[in-house]
């Protein structure tokens, strides 16, 4: 009797080690995550607090925090200094269609590579896969060329087009969901009578629909932040974008630091939204996405 109470005695001594071990690499864990998200957030605090100073207080050194007198009118200034509601509208209007677009090609090409056989689908989707690893700036020059020769430059559709119909990440994306669609109910569809159309606007689409959502909004925000297209292929002012707008307040030999981080912040306000509003959309397509794959 003795032994055995000796015995739980001990069990429950290393269990209350083995818990306290647990809590403090929890608290370590906590504390490292919390580091990493400051060190992430730390550049857009930064930008909101630079954009309520005037020139003379956002290089003080030590950094001043809590701007001292807040200066409100950056954000009516920077507004008034560029076209911005041009830049919003184009920056918008880009991004929808390229979304749109890319949600019907991409789907398309998922489903082909998930569920059509065809010969030589999987090099093909290999090769697919491959371009991913080609930098853009080896593809830049080609294509600016041919943007040039069918007379794209200066043109919206140099931005669009491109994006719409190619995005590997994305086909990736749809076409591991697509993989774990039963088998059983295309089949059921082709008794039906369905043909392959049908069966991916009626049946695979209603069921990928977290995952089109996901790539949805990671088509946004790359389309809304794209900086490098927009300063390939436009000349005009009226066309810009919202990330290359913001670049005109640098000039050659100086930049207006209180109105661009006044910009930079309304600028970011429609990413912050989608993100707000659609972060569970994103989780839950990735982490189905991963357990269907």
């Amino acid at each position: 009797m003795r032994g055995r109470t000796l015995s739980i005695s001990i069990s429950n001594t290393h269990a209350a080690a083995r818990k306290k071990r647990i809590s403090v690499s929890q608290i370590i864990l906590h504390v490292v995550l919390s580091l990493g998200a400051f060190l992430m957030v730390f550049p857009f605090l930064w930008t909101v607090s630079s954009s309520l100073k005037d020139i003379s207080q956002i290089f003080l050194i030590p950094p001043q925090w809590i701007p001292d007198p807040m200066v409100w009118s950056n954000y009516p200034n920077s507004l008034s200094a560029m076209p911005f509601g041009h830049a919003y509208w184009n920056s918008l209007y880009i991004s929808v269609t390229v979304i749109a677009a890319q949600l019907l090609t991409v789907s398309m090409a998922a489903y082909a590579f998930a569920k059509i056989r065809f010969p030589g689908a999987h090099f093909l989707f290999v090769l697919f896969l491959a371009t991913m690893m080609v930098p853009k700036q080896v593809t830049m020059i080609p294509l600016y060329i041919i943007m040039q020769t069918i007379g794209w430059m200066d043109s919206h559709l140099a931005i669009i087009v491109p994006a719409a119909l190619f995005n590997a990440f994305g086909v990736f994306l749809l076409r591991q969901f697509v993989k774990g669609i039963p088998n059983e109910l295309e089949e059921a569809a082709v008794v039906d009578g369905a043909n392959p159309f049908t069966i991916y606007w009626k049946v695979i689409l209603p069921l990928i629909r977290p995952a089109l959502a996901a790539l949805a909004i990671f088509s946004f925000l790359g389309t809304w932040n794209n900086f490098l297209e927009p300063l390939i292929y436009l000349n005009t002012p009226e066309k810009f974008t919202v990330p290359l707008l913001l670049n005109t307040f640098k000039g050659l030999y100086a930049a207006d630091w209180a109105l661009l981080m006044a910009g930079t912040t309304i600028s970011v306000v429609p990413v912050l939204i989608v993100y707000v509003i659609a972060q569970r959309q994103i989780i839950e397509g990735i982490t189905l996405t991963g357990i269907k794959g």
